[in-house]
């Protein structure tokens, strides 16, 4: 068996079949709900609250400047312009530049973070059924362990789920 999920009409019957899952010995990590809306308010939406997106954002944003420092005091030496007394390597031009890559930097590795973190680079959704989109809300777990099937069945039903199905 891939999968067993179970298919839920109101968000207070998810947390109560989370809440069985959890019970019944299942980590947090195996559990998987999907809804089409997010439902912020119950304890279940706040599980991936923390995310290293604003460190990895700021690694971007160095990696950028420095790329752009190197960039452009290595352009300014590799053909130095004369000019009149003046330091080869101006950095107040440079600045404009090194702005520039420093927030492209950045914004390369947000967006990168988040493809990633929301798993969007997979072809398809490991759990998925089409009436997420006509509002019922899926819990899940993937590759369940034969011992523990039935624990899971018991807890998706006693959280009153409408549909409980097998892939």
């Amino acid at each position: 068996m891939k999968a067993l999920y179970g298919l839920f009409s109101e968000p207070h019957d998810v947390q109560r079949a989370v809440d069985g899952l959890r019970s019944a010995g299942l980590p947090e990590s195996q559990i998987v709900v999907v809804s089409a809306e997010p439902l912020e308010e119950y304890e279940f939406g706040h599980r991936d609250k923390a995310t290293w997106m604003f460190w990895i954002a700021a690694a971007g944003g160095g990696v950028g400047l420095i790329v752009a420092t190197w960039l452009t005091r290595m352009t300014e030496l590799a053909w130095p312009l004369p000019t009149g007394n003046m330091p080869i390597v101006s950095w107040w031009p440079n600045l404009i530049i090194m702005f520039e890559l420093t927030m492209l930097g950045s914004i390369i590795a947000t967006v990168v973070t988040l493809l990633v973190t929301a798993g969007i680079p997979r072809r398809s959704p490991a759990l998925y059924d089409a009436e997420i989109s006509d509002g019922k809300i899926l819990v899940g777990v993937e590759n369940p362990s034969d011992g523990i099937v039935a624990a899971i069945e018991g807890a998706l039903t006693s959280g009153g789920a409408t549909q409980v199905k097998r892939v």
